[in-house]
């Protein structure tokens, strides 16, 4: 018989049972078959494998490192983390643009990723154990309008994202990814696919007969590609790559314009609609694009502005806004109602996201190298 002995109850003094307390020693054990003291078995605290940024930001301070494994208490949620997704936002916020907070490091980065549920604290009830989620990017923006403090709760900076074993989160902060998708394919949508729904159906409105025209073949103008035909929409595609272009005429991509060949693509996006203009631009470029992206849209039409892969600040043709009516909409993510109704339509139509490369958990810094060289044709994930 073996008990268990607390040193609170004083030093040198006795309990109950007259064992004897070690004020030294903390808590022993008492073998009352051999009559002596021993140290209880040492229990080494179970440690979560991740990936974080130290002492700075930069892409040269990403190392892997451990973590206690957290434990869900009321209302929270565990999952363990399958596979992450990269958007360029991982990129700049990794180097210190995209906001970077200097006092949140260490920082486990990427906002995308997809986990199962593997336990949940008291009063959980929308997940259950055995689920498979996506942690939503602002995990405080559940609907209706953004604000400050919401916007201020985004994963992968200044909150940890991603690219650990398992993560901790609020059960208002998780959605169930349809069943038909990978990992990989699921960890694509809390950003990317949620910012292309934003622009194109919550806030574009796009609808059957409109025309829209998308920049690129990274993920977030795919996904607008995929959205817009959902929608009933004609899709234009610019990209330098003919051959990726041929890619999104495959998709089902309606007209494509090599925008190096033909630098006015603006114009010519006109031109194509018989001079009315298309409805919808997906605008990711920022600066160097937007002055084709008022040529392209048509009198009332909207441009969805949510990159600055070319810059961030431009000159704006004020005149080219007001007269024609034009509206630019900023895009940021969008909330988790948005989520949930993507995920429907996703799941409904059976949608398949498009995913350029799987790197391993230990190669995170090559996959976000990857990304920066922006030859990739839609998602680039990363397995853990």
């Amino acid at each position: 018989m073996e008990h268990f002995v607390d040193s609170r109850a004083g030093a040198g003094g006795k309990d109950g049972r007259g064992l004897i307390l070690d004020p030294g020693a903390g808590m022993v054990q008492m073998d009352a078959t051999a009559g002596r003291t021993r140290p209880p078995p040492t229990r080494k605290r179970p440690a979560m494998k991740v990936i974080e940024l130290r002492d700075q930001f930069s892409l040269d301070n990403l190392a892997a490192a451990e973590r206690p494994d957290p434990e869900p208490g009321p209302g929270q949620v565990m999952l363990a983390m399958r596979a992450a997704s990269l958007n360029y936002r991982d990129w700049l916020l990794a180097q210190g643009g995209y906001g970077s907070v200097a006092g949140a490091l260490p920082l486990i980065p990427v906002s995308d990723g997809v986990g199962e549920v593997v336990a949940v604290g008291a009063g959980v009830t929308r997940v259950a154990v055995g689920d498979r989620v996506c942690p939503i990017f602002f995990q405080g923006w559940i609907g209706g309008e953004p604000s400050q403090e919401a916007f201020a709760t985004s994963l992968g900076g200044p909150l940890d994202g991603t690219l650990a074993q398992f993560m901790l989160l609020d059960q208002q902060g998780v959605v169930k990814v349809p069943e038909h998708l990978s990992d990989e394919a699921a960890a694509t949508l809390p950003c990317a696919a949620l910012t292309a729904w934003s622009a194109v159906v919550t806030e574009g409105g796009v609808k059957a007969g409109d025309t829209v025209l998308v920049q690129g073949t990274g993920g977030v103008s795919l996904f607008a590609l995929q959205f817009a035909i959902l929608q009933g929409a004609q899709v234009i595609a610019t990209s330098k790559s003919d051959e990726k272009l041929a890619r999104t005429r495959a998709m089902g991509a309606a007209h494509t314009i090599n925008y190096e060949a033909t630098p006015d693509w603006g114009k010519a996006a006109r031109e194509w609609t018989d001079g009315r203009g298309v409805d919808l631009v997906v605008d990711v470029g920022g600066a160097a694009t937007l002055p084709e992206s008022l040529r392209a849209i048509r009198f009332g039409g909207r441009i969805a502005m949510m990159g600055v892969l070319s810059g961030a600040v431009s000159d704006l043709r004020i005149a080219a806004i007001v007269m024609r009516q034009v509206r630019l909409q900023g895009i940021t993510v969008g909330p988790r109602v948005g989520f949930e109704a993507m995920a429907r339509a996703i799941g409904q139509h059976r949608m398949e996201p498009v995913v350029d490369r799987v790197f391993p958990f230990e190669e995170a810094r090559a996959a976000l190298d990857y990304l920066a060289e922006q030859r990739h044709f839609g998602k680039v994930c990363i397995k853990i």
